[in-house]
């Protein structure tokens, strides 16, 4: 006998933030293996193209509005996943963005925001989700955090923080939750190629590149593929039940060296 049940053959999988970058990467990607997809994101028209494309591939997929700093949309959100697809086995929580600001500089109002997307969000589908993954005694509740987290950069406003309660949240989830059943994992991308920061403008990201290179957070110029981090949540997801992925960080490996470049000095 098995010391756990396995998973169901169909596991309903909800993702936040799934209009493009790492969530749509993994909707994509869970798709592939079979996984029914549920794609939320305040840009619902990017997802619903990307249903559409799941769906044209042979895939399971709904796109459905999400905001994850509204309590009502988020519940409007689950529910028609739920409806589609059936009860949720799987959580994807990686809506977000980012605001680049030095902490002294940056409005009460705009910190508070980054918060909200980042920390209370994962909260909202949390509360939503949980207890029933708890009354079936199973499911996935994987947060995408940072490597911010654990070590922080300057002049990411609010971010470095509310990926570090992020954490903290998950760490507290895992105790509380152990022995019903359901698996919290953190996935901690670093640098990664998306859509986050890309409408800052030049005279912000200069100093900001600038005091990363100072304090040592640019070695190399390689970043993370989305699909990169869409494996790591796939491994997480695909973990045989009786073990759990508790804490994933994903780096980009570095170039290669040239011989000469190895052999100088």
């Amino acid at each position: 006998m098995p010391r756990f049940e396995p998973n169901p053959d169909r596991r309903p999988v909800l993702i936040a933030g799934a209009s493009s970058g790492i969530g749509a990467a993994t909707a994509e990607s869970l798709a592939q293996q079979g996984y029914p997809v549920a794609l939320g994101a305040r840009r619902v028209d990017e997802c619903e193209q990307l249903a559409e494309k799941i769906r044209a591939a042979g895939g399971e997929a709904i796109a459905h509005r999400l905001d994850v700093t509204d309590d009502d949309s988020v519940d409007a959100f689950v529910t028609a996943a739920e409806a589609a697809l059936g009860p949720t086995e799987v959580v994807v929580s990686g809506a977000g963005d980012v605001e680049f600001a030095l902490v002294h500089e940056m409005s009460t109002a705009d910190f508070a925001r980054q918060v909200d997307v980042h920390l209370v969000g994962p909260h909202r589908l949390a509360r939503r989700l949980v207890p029933d993954m708890i009354t079936r005694g199973r499911g996935d509740f994987v947060l995408i955090s940072s490597d911010c987290a654990h070590a922080p950069r300057p002049r990411m406003g609010a971010y470095n923080a509310a990926k570090a309660g992020l954490e903290g949240m998950a760490e507290q989830m895992r105790m509380e939750l152990e022995g019903t059943g359901v698996r919290v994992s953190l996935v901690r991308p670093g640098p990664t190629r998306t859509g986050m920061g890309v409408n800052a403008e030049a005279e912000v990201v200069g100093p900001l590149i600038e005091d990363w290179v100072a304090w040592g957070f640019a070695r190399h110029p390689y970043l993370l593929r989305p699909s990169d981090m869409a494996a790591a949540i796939s491994s997480v997801v695909n973990t045989p039940r009786g073990s759990q992925l508790i804490l994933v960080e994903v780096q980009p490996e570095a170039p290669r060296k040239t011989e000469s470049s190895s052999s100088a000095g």
